[in-house]
């Protein structure tokens, strides 16, 4: 029985399952509630997600050491993670400003706390799901460069769902964000880096009035966009733009050079049962 449960895909699925449920019944409070509440409740929602992460991955994963999520490295990652998702919205939003995509005016009526809220809540239970339980149970399984195109095209379907998305959306996202967010995992090997990088993403675009992956936000800014969708993104917003697609590998491709160098990168022969994680 033990060994079915520390199956890959058994704690993968299982594991996903009470993540997703866990973080939609928690969303629904926070959305529902006003002001700074609402981003303190979306962190105490993060905060019990992760612990039920580690459980799920100490007691169904057999994982002695969850060290993905240690907190000696999450204040150092999670800001590293932050910075890095601030140059990659700030740098693909100025290239699409220079070709006359975007345009911006300060809006009047704003709420910036449901954007930080959101964020905070999509940047931790997704990444515990797609790039803690997803990656990691298909690096056992396959390896970590087909579990990083696997995951990637997983994390672009599950877009499907959003409002304006289209085939061409997901394409998008399989490539600009699961393939930076899960090429940042194997670089840093932990989920700080990674929850910041998200993070950052989605309230740096959000405050800046652009849709977030089709959902309308009120930011600080009106966007107005002008010219081709496959520049500006249209009404999905930045992630069907072709522009992060390209800023995202330039990103994404060092990374994974890097975590090639650091051996961080799992190979078939080389991927054991008895651990996650390779030698940094």
């Amino acid at each position: 029985m033990r060994k079915i449960i520390q199956f890959p895909l058994v704690w993968m699925f299982a594991g996903a399952f009470i993540l997703v449920v866990f973080g939609s019944i928690f969303s629904r409070i926070f959305i529902g509630s006003d002001g700074f509440i609402s981003i303190v409740l979306a962190l105490a929602g993060g905060v019990l997600s992760i612990a039920i992460y580690w459980l799920i991955m100490r007691f169904l994963a057999g994982q002695r050491n969850v060290e993905e999520i240690h907190r000696k490295r999450a204040g150092t990652e999670t800001i590293f993670g932050a910075f890095v998702g601030l140059i990659f919205i700030g740098v693909s939003v100025g290239v699409i400003v220079l070709l006359g995509g975007y345009t911006f005016t300060w809006s009047t009526e704003h709420s910036i706390t449901p954007i930080f809220a959101l964020a905070i809540s999509a940047a931790i239970v997704e990444e515990l799901v797609f790039r803690g339980l997803f990656l990691q149970a298909m690096e056992r399984l396959i390896g970590s460069w087909i579990a990083l195109a696997v995951t990637s095209l997983f994390f672009g379907l599950a877009h499907l769902a959003n409002p304006g998305a289209t085939i061409w959306s997901s394409i998008a996202i399989f490539i600009e964000a699961g393939v930076l967010l899960g090429a940042g995992f194997l670089w840093r090997r932990n989920l700080w880096f990674v929850m910041g990088l998200h993070f950052a993403w989605n309230a740096f675009e959000g405050m800046l009035g652009i849709p977030v992956s089709g959902m309308a936000l009120d930011g600080l800014f009106e966007v107005q966009m002008t010219g081709s969708t496959l520049l500006t993104g249209g009404s999905f917003g930045l992630e069907a733009s072709i522009i992060p697609m390209i800023v995202s590998l330039l990103i994404a491709i060092p990374m994974l050079i890097n975590a090639y160098r650091n051996s961080n990168i799992i190979s078939k022969k080389r991927k054991s049962s008895n651990s996650l994680h390779p030698p940094q």
